[in-house]
């Protein structure tokens, strides 16, 4: 569940950028992506399609003080470990209304429009800032940490790389890190086994 709310906190933060009118390429290359080609389910509209479940643990996620409504220091909280340059204003946009509830998420990422957008190869950048293919260790330590997991020893690391590693080179790729983060059920139940195995050492 922890990195499908980084898919949806790059949603989030994809559809603060749109707003501000960030220009993204639409694919290697500048050509736009044909739907057999494209990696990432979509919507009726041709947008990034987000699971009802998703949705919502992803504002469980973000709603720190559990009260039902998010803030924009919510999002900083949560948003900020992973997206370190974000600006105020773009918290303040996200989060531009007084009472954003669960209702005011689902209406702002179920009928998007982000055809050119995916959140999960924009969730991996975070934990390959240098471009590298592959996620850094040190980073992904340093994020539990900073969620408040604790810290991950070698044997942790280990565990982390056996679960999300597909194809067995030993380090996790972004096709290793979106098998990890697809919607299938088995993907979800291998993250939470994960999660579990991680945080109760």
């Amino acid at each position: 569940r922890l990195s499908k709310n980084f898919r949806v906190g790059a949603e989030m933060a994809a559809t603060a950028k749109d707003a501000e009118g960030d220009k993204r390429e639409k694919s290697p290359g500048g050509r736009s992506i044909s739907p057999s080609e494209d990696p990432v389910p979509r919507n009726e509209l041709g947008g990034v399609y987000v699971d009802e479940d998703e949705l919502k643990a992803a504002f469980e996620f973000f709603d720190v003080h559990k009260r039902g409504v998010l803030t924009p220091t919510d999002l900083k909280q949560r948003l900020g470990v992973f997206y370190k340059n974000l600006p105020a204003r773009e918290y303040k946009f996200l989060v531009g209304e007084p009472d954003f509830t669960y209702k005011t998420l689902h209406k702002l990422l179920v009928n998007n429009e982000l055809k050119d957008f995916d959140p999960v190869k924009e969730a991996f950048k975070v934990y390959d800032p240098h471009d590298t293919g592959f996620v850094d260790m040190e980073i992904l330590k340093s994020i539990f940490v900073n969620l408040g997991f604790g810290e991950i020893t070698s044997d942790d690391v280990q565990v982390l790389i056996e679960t999300a590693d597909v194809d067995n080179d030993g380090r996790i790729s972004l096709n290793d890190f979106r098998k990890m983060v697809s919607h299938s059920k088995a993907a979800e139940g291998d993250l939470e086994a994960l999660h579990t195995s991680v945080t109760k050492r």
